[in-house]
């Protein structure tokens, strides 16, 4: 129980904490299409994240195949930069948008389960089963993920009722200021 709860704060500190900056904005641009009346799409879209991530992660654990760090340092703000894109020429295109962002959310969680990898590895030993350490990290992330989409939501709430921001006003201010980030992130960490 205890290594499962030492991975679950594991988990739960790689998307919460200060230094992964890059999944929250990755949470806040592949959400940032939805209505707090959508919490059950976005509920299984983070899902449709955490399965891609923990898939290579634990892939990437066995050792089945390794990616050299500097091209998943680069290919992580990547994403954000193609999802936060997409948010702004897919603006008038709701429906479709949403349809295509479990397909982001899944393929793009392959990516980001690499950026924990490495550590991963070193921390759990070889001779040590993988599931308990992989669920509760897993579940740590999912968690963590929850309270950021909720944190966003109660915002697009305030923004949205209160003080009657447009919609798309909102999705085209998020997607630009996620894509600016993401850029910068993104030519700051070209592996070549």
């Amino acid at each position: 129980m205890q290594d499962f709860l030492f991975y679950l704060n594991l988990g739960w500190e790689h998307i919460i904490s200060l230094d992964a900056l890059d999944h929250q904005l990755f949470v806040l641009a592949l959400i940032a299409v939805y209505s707090y009346s959508d919490w059950k799409k976005i509920l299984i879209l983070v899902t449709a994240f955490t399965i891609g991530h923990s898939i290579t992660l634990a892939l990437s654990i066995l050792d089945v195949f390794r990616v050299p760090s500097a091209w998943v340092e680069f290919l992580i703000p990547l994403t954000i930069v193609i999802t936060s894109l997409d948010n702004i020429l897919m603006k008038n295109k709701k429906q479709t948008q949403m349809k295509a962002n479990y397909y982001l959310a899944l393929i793009f969680g392959l990516i980001h389960g690499m950026g924990f990898a490495n550590t991963a590895r070193v921390m759990i030993a070889k001779s040590q089963n993988i599931a308990v350490p992989l669920l509760g990290f897993n579940i740590g992330l999912e968690l963590g993920q929850i309270v950021i989409v909720l944190g966003i939501l109660i915002l697009l709430f305030v923004l949205l009722k209160i003080f009657k921001v447009n919609k798309k006003d909102w999705i085209l201010f998020v997607s630009s200021g996620v894509f600016a980030l993401a850029l910068k992130m993104t030519l700051e960490r070209l592996p070549f």
